[in-house]
């Protein structure tokens, strides 16, 4: 099963995963996934 989530940025954060949607050719929605994977994959890593 799929769960949606909204995310609220600020601007800063905004231009950061829109500059990385371009430099990969990727989506700022498929940026964000990654980045939400990464940080828990670290969160994963410090809690072992």
């Amino acid at each position: 099963m799929t769960t949606r989530y909204t995310v609220v940025c600020e601007d800063g954060q905004a231009r950061a995963i829109q500059m990385l949607a371009r430099r990969y050719g990727i989506t700022e929605e498929e940026v964000v996934k990654q980045l939400v994977e990464v940080g828990l994959e670290d969160v994963d890593e410090r809690t072992v």
